[in-house]
């Protein structure tokens, strides 16, 4: 017992002071020294269709699948566009009625044609549907129900193959955008600018319910698109109505990504729909990754697409660099072939401390901060400025932060008799509360400093927006010693007085001013909330009521203008000034609009719409940024809104996490990321080194309880036996 006693002390001895393998490794141990990307989800992605999908969480799968034509640069700022599939960007020539060419400033512009090159080095991912015989006939065209029987996965089908992109895939794209029965949210606005797309839309919609109603495929080849036209099998005609500049965004959206007429007919076949081979399971793109794994339930898995084209990491000269104020870091990659990482694990997670947890651990690349973890991640100074704690940096975890361009703001009902209106008095109501609503007090108690207060409606990193003293609202703040300082309470005060109510007392009435604010509050955190938005109109003597509602209820009454104020949000389509200034063009009132417009604070000044008819269909310039000053001028001074923030994105990424640069225009942006696989799988061992001693002073416990239990044991036995004796 003594020699065993011995051996344990050591082992002990031993093993201490080796360095363990990672024992809760949740990953394949080999894949962690390999270019992969460990990342989670929360919300399994419902629809992968692009036609369909407008989510972030869906779009984060789809832009590593599927290239529209242009996609935005990943390191410029302002955004920028770039070709993608296309040579170089789109050709755009002016027509008037006569089909003349006309100059882009002439008066008599009828049509605008975009005319897209694409390149000839672009393939799709394999992909059964593409399989031909020596026939050139569709090898799985015609699946019969006892050839599908065996059929889970496309992995299940013996043969896959390839094919170039051609132009007429975008044309296809664009005619299953039009098929009213795939409830593709851009429809209705894209019918508005391209030529003859409405028409088509009726006419397709109803032999969609014929085939339908007959069991056939509908093969969209067969019909064709009036501004749509496949000149040769590299080149596109897009001609859209008038001049609309704006259209060249769209051509980075999903909803434009290349469809291949054989995957579409080959989902089509019956059967498929039961077996989850749909666009919305299984894309096919031509992207830099394809779908190997669609588990929602637990796990979804990228890999790199080996068909893609040669694509390199993008490069900038010195101008370019510092107007875009990028890190040196972010350019050693400068001209090297994409994509970096080879496979990309997604990891169903419902709860946020755990994913927490394993990102300290090292387990995943990456996370977001949820409020559950952010004293632990950030730190933030007197002034409001934000930091890593000193846990996070003695791990040499990198925060990534950028504003994103949205807004969410106060709004004012303009058609109401009280807030509403644009008299002297009337401006100057709204412009004390604008002053009295505390907007960097609400974005450190309720975002964690995560935002910047608004000066207007347009958000940093889009044209029209400027920083400094030049994008200050004077209405509502002050320049002081280089900073914005919000006016006092007493300005707004004098300003309440000024339009009729002296402490909050109306001189025609004599009773105190009582506002309403609409709002969908339901939890702890939104009654928080609200008493903080009381307090903001009480400290100008205003008493303002809470109407709380369920969401539904809420937006009908904005659309038909029943309420005097309420919050509402607008995040980007697109990084252009009428994105956002189309907010608060007359024209798309609700009131003007049958409740369908997106103006839901209905402000009408003939002077702002002007304006905007006239930058809407301007390329960005001097002239351009002059007149949405003068807009800017004006909605300050009219304040139909309440300016309040744009948000702030914050992620934490562990040091061998390369290349990582927030883009909020950008989904495609995977491919530029790159690991340092030795990096992660040293310091995943430094940071789970298994504990051994207790489980070795344990075991030793145990042996040595052993060893006096069996001794007690043998004295009994000898006690016996001399008992016995």
């Amino acid at each position: 017992m003594k020699m065993i006693i011995l051996k344990v002390f050591l082992f002990m001895m031993i093993l201490e002071p080796l360095p363990a393998d990672v024992w809760n490794n949740p990953h394949d141990s080999e894949k962690i020294a390999t270019q992969t990307l460990f990342s989670a989800f929360s919300m399994p992605p419902k629809r992968l269709d692009p036609v369909v999908s407008y989510n972030a969480n869906e779009w984060a799968i789809i832009g590593q699948i599927y290239e529209p034509p242009l996609q935005y640069n990943y390191l410029k700022r302002p955004y920028a566009l770039e070709a993608l599939t296309l040579k170089e960007m789109p050709a755009l020539t002016y027509y008037d009625l006569e089909g003349r060419l006309v100059d882009e400033n002439d008066a008599h512009i009828a049509f605008s044609e975009y005319r897209l090159r694409l390149r000839e080095d672009v393939k799709y991912q394999d992909h059964p549907a593409f399989v031909k015989d020596a026939n050139g006939t569709l090898f799985y065209g015609k699946l019969s129900e006892e050839a599908l029987e065996n059929i889970q996965t496309l992995d299940d089908f013996e043969k896959q193959a390839t094919r170039h992109l051609t132009a007429s895939d975008y044309a296809y794209a664009i005619k299953r955008m039009a098929v009213r029965q795939n409830h593709s949210p851009i429809l209705d606005n894209m019918a508005e600018y391209i030529v003859g797309l409405k028409a088509f839309s009726q006419n397709i919609t109803k032999i969609a319910e014929e085939k339908k109603r007959t069991k056939e495929v509908l093969d969209l080849r067969a019909y064709n698109i009036a501004g749509v036209k496949v000149l040769s099998d590299h080149t596109l005609s897009i001609r859209i109505k008038g001049k609309y500049p704006q259209f060249i965004y769209w051509l980075s959206m999903y909803f434009f990504s290349p469809i291949p007429w054989e995957a579409d007919l080959f989902y089509q076949q019956k059967g498929m729909k039961g077996k989850n081979l749909t666009w919305n399971w299984s894309p096919v793109g031509t992207g830099a990754y394809y779908l190997v794994k669609n588990d929602p339930s637990r796990e979804m898995v990228l890999k790199a697409n080996p068909n893609f084209h040669d694509e390199r990491y993008p490069s900038l000269n010195e101008e370019e660099r510092n107007s875009s104020n990028i890190p040196r870091e972010l350019l050693s990659d400068a001209g090297k072939k994409l994509p970096f990482i080879k496979e990309v694990i997604y990891t169903l997670e419902k709860e946020s401390i755990p994913l927490w947890n394993k990102f300290l651990q090292g387990y995943y690349d990456a996370s977001g901060i949820s409020s559950e973890a952010f004293d632990q991640a950030v730190q933030i100074s007197a002034s409001g400025t934000m930091d890593l704690s000193s846990e996070m940096s003695q791990k040499g975890i990198v925060l990534k932060g950028s504003v994103q361009p949205s807004i969410f703001y106060m709004a004012f009902n303009m058609e109401d008799p009280v807030v509403g209106g644009y008299s002297e008095s009337a401006k100057k109501l709204r412009q004390a509360i604008s002053i009295a609503q505390n907007q960097e007090e609400y974005i450190s108690i309720f975002m964690n400093e995560r935002g910047i207060a608004a000066q207007g409606p347009i958000a940093p990193g889009i044209f029209g927006h400027l920083d400094g003293e030049k994008g200050t609202d004077k209405v509502v703040y002050e320049w002081k010693s280089g900073k914005r300082v919000r006016k006092s309470i007493e300005v707004a005060k004098r300003l309440l007085a000024e339009a009729g109510y002296p402490e909050g007392i109306s001189m025609k009435t004599g009773k105190q001013l009582k506002l309403h604010y609409d709002a969908t509050a339901t939890g702890p955190d939104d009654r928080a909330l609200m008493d903080w938005r009381r307090k903001q109109f009480a400290k100008l003597g205003i008493q303002l009521v809470i109407r709380s509602t369920d969401y539904n209820r809420f937006q009908d009454k904005v659309r038909k203008a029943k309420v005097q104020i309420f919050s509402w949000g607008w995040n980007a389509d697109y990084p252009d000034p009428e994105n956002f200034l189309f907010l608060l063009y007359g024209g798309n009132a609700v009131v003007n609009t049958n409740g369908a417009g997106i103006n839901s604070s209905n402000y009408q000044n003939p002077e702002f719409d002007k304006l905007f008819d006239e930058i809407k269909i301007m390329s960005n310039s001097p002239q351009r940024q002059e007149k949405i000053q003068k807009m800017l001028t004006l909605v300050r001074e009219d304040a139909p809104w309440v300016w309040g923030f744009h948000p702030k994105s914050l992620a934490l990424t562990h040091l061998w996490f390369k290349n990582v640069f927030p883009n909020a225009m950008a989904n495609n942006t995977l491919k530029y990321k790159r690991i340092d696989a030795k990096l992660r799988v040293e310091k995943q061992k430094e940071w789970n080194q298994p504990v051994l001693l207790p489980l070795v002073l344990f075991v030793l416990l145990l042996v040595l309880s052993g060893y006096f239990l069996h001794k007690l044991y043998l004295n009994r036995q000898k006690a016996v036996i001399k008992q016995e004796r």
